[in-house]
């Protein structure tokens, strides 16, 4: 149901090995529902339940710019979920100084 793909358009290739933590919003805060790293294409599937909800990717791209100059830090994008019929996909597009996001399908 929520999806994910990272692409480093400063390599013109997907952002493979970035940590990213989906979350959803209850009355106390934030629970976390899953965590994974995406994988060499830069893509993440979470197997999640189907609840309308808001929610929140958190991208871990301090870790994948280690070494190296970078501006942004830990990414989050908070969404919400107004249907269980569809498909969730948030792309996050990617370089050192500079990050974009929508909403895919």
């Amino acid at each position: 149901m929520i999806s994910t793909h990272i692409l480093d358009t400063t390599k013109g290739a997907p952002a493979s090995g970035v940590t990213v933590v989906l979350e959803r919003k209850i009355s106390e805060g934030w629970r976390e529902i899953g965590v994974d790293k995406t994988n060499t294409d830069g893509r993440i599937v979470f197997d999640c339940p189907k609840e309308v909800g808001d929610y929140r990717l958190t991208f871990h791209i301090e870790e994948y710019y280690k070494g190296q100059e970078h501006f942004f830090l830990n990414t989050p994008i908070t969404f919400r979920v107004k249907s269980t019929e569809r498909k969730y996909h948030v792309p996050l597009i990617i370089n050192p100084f500079g990050i974009s996001s929508y909403r895919g399908s």
